[in-house]
């Protein structure tokens, strides 16, 4: 089973939860600056959200997959003040005809001192235990 993991990082909360998707998964994470160069079963996708969107970076991303090139996408991010990023992320990729896995991991992130500290070390297990339920 082929598996890529892409994520757009601001502040690092998302750099770092794919690099624990990484290590779960033992596959490399790219930011999405890399495209897909070969098809995957499952490609883990992140973001956080700024100014209550989905950086636009990712929405590129998305842009560029086709149905052929990816199985199931699994959505993660975190986020400060909305719920999720992953919302917008489903919408994109269903529009781009993605099948996108109904399971997906969110959590806090700092935004200054408003959460500070998140992505903490319970959140982190909590992906850990999230991804592997995914496999």
């Amino acid at each position: 089973m082929e598996t890529a993991i892409r994520y757009f990082s601001k502040f690092g909360h998302s750099a770092q939860m794919a690099e624990l998707i990484g290590e779960a998964t033992r596959c490399k994470p790219e930011t999405v600056s890399v495209p897909l160069s070969q098809p995957v079963d499952t490609l883990y996708l992140g973001s956080g959200v700024f100014l209550g969107k989905i950086s636009g970076e990712v929405a590129n991303f998305i842009r560029t997959l086709k149905p052929g090139m990816v199985k199931r996408v699994i959505c993660f991010g975190s986020c400060a003040i909305i719920k999720s990023p992953v919302p917008q992320m489903h919408s994109l990729l269903k529009a781009q005809g993605i099948e996108v896995d109904d399971r997906s991991f969110t959590c806090r992130g700092a935004m200054g001192p408003l959460h500070a500290g998140h992505p903490d070390k319970k959140d982190l297990e909590n992906l850990r235990q999230f991804v592997l339920s995914t496999m």
